[in-house]
């Protein structure tokens, strides 16, 4: 009985994990047709009034619904079935309360925010926005009973048709604004309906499957209000922090970007355009960030103090070979990004303006990958409280530098803040894990020598492949499509053959991989250096 609950609990967090990693893969891609339709001002305006949307987003799938999954369990101790009176009637209560709060907050304040941001004309947009918290109350409930029940298929189903649905919105209402049929400041109210209309459909899911399964009973007991409200206002705030990373970065930058770069001597307009340029780097650090985190995240197991002293060999194991899967994939990725990036700009966005100062964004990829898998470890060892409260700290740190770099550097200083921030918080989840797991040795276990020599045989390909390759052939953007994804994949290649062939990796750790056989051949196939 306990073997079949503990693989449901497996599968459904695999199925969660794919879910998850769809729906990270959509919202990065379709912010790049976004861009090349409204232009530089119109990813600005949307990139404005996103991190409101986020924040909803991430409260009803992740920080509610795994603070009501956490209360089921404490229910189902007890012997307690979910009651509508007792559970569902209570439970929905405090998150409209909760939720009503946000809304009440950011409608009656939009037009303070909007003026501290340095653009008055998105306060509609703001006090718009501020309707997609009520509907979180519905998405997070019904996801959290569903989770509470083992029942992951309702989430993962709800998540990706709620970004699917979002995705169609928003790229409708940029080919209509492209069109000129509405006016750039459209786009923002565009992203509303969007999130609205996206969590309008999850909800509908989510009820089908309520229809059918009926996690519901009409009996009574009391109602332990005490437990209901510590849990959801804790632990689910804590929960969703957990997962905001890269949200909050943006949030500083929404908050405090523009006004900067008017004070670094950019009239309001032209900073406008420059902050969207500084989006540009949004998508790219989300796309690498989602190959250097989600296969590390995947396989580290259901961790535990418990498991821990339990099954020490295999936790370690596990562990580090999650943290080595994402440095070496998030590093390849940040050392191919940076060099290839004016190539890139022109591709994605059409040309290359701060190319520059997106290369320098480009280091907080790999910076995020590793803090987001070694915080996740943190989390599994029981440390909530602690990695939300680390990136608080981040948030603030990023708004401060902001504050005082922007202004004296411009676009340059704003990417200096995200690299600082991000190592800031890696630096310190890295001490916690080396603090709480003595045994872990993470940085011993990584080979500096191999992956120098990884690194520079994929940069010295990718600068030969620049200089051979005819100028005129790369104006087509066609053809410069072609060349990207051609020295990518060799690139790649290169890294990942020297890297295996280098012993970077144990076969027993390549044996967790795709294709196993594949890179255990290369693997016997180099000179034995020694075991990791």
């Amino acid at each position: 009985m306990e073997e079949n609950k503990s693989n449901q609990l497996v599968k459904g967090a695999l199925l969660l994990t794919l879910a998850g990693l769809i729906s990270k893969i959509l919202s990065a891609g379709y912010r790049i047709p976004l861009q090349n339709l409204t232009g530089d001002v119109g990813f600005y305006i949307y990139q404005q009034v996103y991190p409101f949307l986020g924040i909803a987003m991430m409260l009803s799938l992740y920080g509610f619904p795994q603070a009501i999954s956490k209360i089921i369990i404490e229910i189902k101790k007890e012997g307690k079935r979910l009651s509508f009176t007792s559970f569902y009637i209570p439970i929905f209560s405090i998150l409209f309360i909760v939720n009503g709060v946000f809304f009440v907050f950011l409608f009656l304040f939009a037009h303070p925010l909007s003026n501290l941001i340095g653009d008055p004309n998105l306060a509609s947009t703001y006090q718009f926005a501020s309707f997609t918290f009520l509907l979180v109350p519905f998405t997070a409930l019904l996801r959290g009973v569903f989770q509470g029940n083992l029942y992951m298929k309702p989430t993962a189903y709800s998540q990706i048709g709620e970004q699917l649905i979002r995705v169609f919105f928003i790229i409708m209402a940029a080919i209509l604004i492209a069109n000129q049929v509405f006016d750039i400041y459209i786009i923002g109210n565009a992203a509303v309906i969007a999130s609205l209309t996206g969590a309008i459909i999850a909800i509908i899911i989510l009820f089908i499957f309520l229809f059918f399964k009926k996690p519901i009973s009409f009996s009574s007991h009391p109602i332990p209000w005490s437990l209901y409200v510590k849990t959801l206002l804790i632990f689910g705030v804590v929960a969703t922090l957990n997962h905001m990373t890269l949200l909050v970065i943006q949030f500083a930058d929404s908050l405090t970007l523009v006004s900067g770069l008017v004070d670094f001597g950019l009239t309001t307009t032209e900073a406008m355009e420059v902050k969207g340029v500084f989006d540009r780097g949004q998508p790219l650090i989300q796309i690498g960030t989602v190959l250097g985190s989600s296969f590390a995240l995947a396989l580290i197991p259901s961790i535990s103090k418990e498991k821990l002293q339990h099954q020490k060999g295999e936790f370690y194991f596990y562990i580090r070979s999650a943290l080595l899967f994402s440095f070496y994939l998030a590093f390849a990725a940040m050392i191919g990004l940076i060099v290839i990036l004016p190539e890139i700009n022109i591709l994605l966005f059409k040309d290359g303006k701060e190319t520059f100062a997106l290369q320098i964004l480009v280091m907080s990829l790999f910076l995020s990958s590793l803090a987001i898998t070694a915080s996740s470890i943190l989390q599994g060892l029981g440390y909530i409280k602690r990695t939300a409260s680390l990136i608080v700290i981040m948030f603030i740190l990023k708004g401060l530098l902001n504050l005082w770099l922007v202004p004296l550097f411009g676009l340059i200083g704003g990417s200096v803040a995200t690299v600082i921030s991000l190592l800031g918080l890696l630096v310190i989840v890295l001490i916690d894990i080396e603090r709480n797991l003595p045994e872990l040795h993470f940085l011993k276990s990584i080979k500096w020598i191999t992956l120098i020599k990884s690194s520079l045989s994929m940069i010295i390909f990718l600068i030969a492949a620049n200089l051979f390759i005819q100028d005129h052939f790369l104006e087509n953007r066609f053809h410069l499509f072609l060349y990207v994804m051609v020295v990518v994949v060799i690139g790649a290649s290169i890294f990942l053959y020297t890297l295996i062939r280098g012993k970077a990796l144990s076969e027993r750790q390549l044996s967790l991989l795709p294709k196993a056989s594949w890179f255990i051949r290369i693997y016997k196939g180099g000179k034995h250096n020694g075991k990791n």
